[in-house]
């Protein structure tokens, strides 16, 4: 058990400061080619000073890069990052609405995976457990993606998506405003959380909702709770109880294990920042805009002009992902 979970942590960590080793040798490179081009702006010939110029402009920032990411890491790294995660996905104020909103953006993240896959960091994407409403909306889903860091790109979603737009339904025209919450956890696997048979009280069930005719004839669906915390975690989706079973017990873990991390985080008294803190779930994360065509990320203030690209998990995602990252980095760097 703990040797496996000591191997893989050692991997990870080889994986993390290989990269650092080259980017310092890099730099001692640099530096050492900058010293040699200060006697070239001496040179008698113009041509040849205004050549040593221009490189040592782009060698200097360069220089600046690789340090500003020597210095982020000496920041100490998010434990979790490297993993794969279960992303939550659930419809908030605003009926029919915000199930429809709630669907949106799984497919939002569907396609981020996708796009992730066809990049060759091998993404991948398992729907857990998935409660749909009428009219094509989302009350509920619970999706497990795995693949290179899948953890460190998604956990910045965390929190209360808010969408502004003139619903299909509504005849006169005006603009309601709906909300789904998102919720992103590292995922789990047996090394992390032991579970004890006897701590767990399984149910089995009937599974419910529109999902065909096999639904209401076998019973797949499972419930389990942990005694012990008094979580409690239901799957339907698979066809089997033993399938089902097993994506509850993962998506438990994975509960269980986010408790324990906010736990740690309380007793070692950590005063970070709401921004660098992956923090609060209630926290209203996004904006987004449809007459105005505008998505608005109220943790950095940024605004990008170009809703269907963010829905489409294209550039206008890829902005938005970028500049919080950006900000953490700076509050990070700011905390050195």
């Amino acid at each position: 058990g703990g040797g496996a979970a000591s191997v893989r942590d050692v991997g990870r960590e080889y994986a993390r400061l290989q990269p650092l080793a080259h980017g310092y040798s890099r730099l001692l490179q640099v530096r050492a080619e900058l010293s040699d081009l200060a006697g070239l702006a001496r040179d008698p010939d113009a041509g040849v000073r205004a050549m040593a110029a221009d490189e040592a402009a782009a060698l200097r920032q360069e220089a600046a890069d690789l340090t500003r990411r020597l210095l982020l890491a000496l920041v100490p790294p998010e434990p979790s990052a490297s993993r794969p995660a279960l992303l939550e996905v659930r419809a908030g104020a605003g009926g029919a609405e915000a199930a429809l909103f709630a669907s949106e953006l799984l497919a939002m993240y569907r396609r981020l995976a996708q796009a992730r896959t066809c990049a060759s960091r091998g993404w991948t994407w398992e729907v857990l457990e998935l409660g749909n409403s009428e009219h094509g909306g989302v009350r509920h889903a619970t999706v497990a993606g795995a693949g290179e860091g899948v953890y460190g790109v998604l956990s910045g979603e965390s929190g209360v998506h808010r969408v502004q737009r003139v619903p299909v339904t509504e005849a006169g025209g005006r603009l309601h405003t709906s909300t789904a919450a998102v919720v992103v956890l590292p995922q789990a696997d047996e090394v992390d959380v032991r579970l004890r048979e006897e701590d767990l009280r399984v149910e089995t069930m009937r599974a419910s909702g529109a999902g065909g005719q096999h639904v209401n004839v076998t019973d797949s669906a499972v419930r389990i709770t942990h005694l012990p915390t008094g979580l409690v975690v239901s799957c339907q989706n698979e066809r089997s109880q033993h399938l089902n079973r097993a994506a509850a017990l993962k998506v438990l873990r994975s509960r269980l294990y986010d408790l324990e991390a906010q736990r740690r985080a309380r007793q070692a008294g950590e005063q970070r920042s709401a921004l660098v803190a992956s923090g609060d779930r209630s926290e209203r994360v996004r904006t987004y805009n449809f007459p105005q065509g505008r998505v608005t990320d109220h943790r950095i203030h940024l605004t990008v002009h170009d809703l269907g690209s963010v829905l489409e998990a294209g550039e206008g995602l890829q902005r938005l992902m970028a500049g919080l990252r950006a900000a953490r980095e700076e509050a990070a760097l700011a905390e050195l």
